[in-house]
């Protein structure tokens, strides 16, 4: 196996800026941006949306009224075809 062709893996904390949550994971990305936590300086990855704040998650997602556009295909075309 080839030596030094490997990127840094190191931990990383990664912040939801929809909901302000902090993860402290390890990532290979890296930032200059830092924060302090639990007493230990990390570098930070800003993310628009995680599993903290993505409506799929967090049980707010919006319900489609599919039923009314199955009537409203069916009308348009009730007459098609005959």
């Amino acid at each position: 196996m080839k030596t030094d062709i490997h990127p840094e893996y190191n931990a990383v904390v990664f912040r939801d800026l929809a909901s302000g949550a902090t993860f402290l994971t390890r990532s290979t990305v890296t930032s200059e941006k830092t924060i302090d936590l639990d007493g230990v300086t990390y570098p930070v990855i800003d993310v628009e949306i995680s599993s903290e704040s993505h409506p799929f998650y967090t049980g707010k997602q919006r319900i489609m009224d599919s039923a009314g556009r199955v009537e409203k295909f069916n009308q348009r075309f009730k007459s098609f075809g005959k």
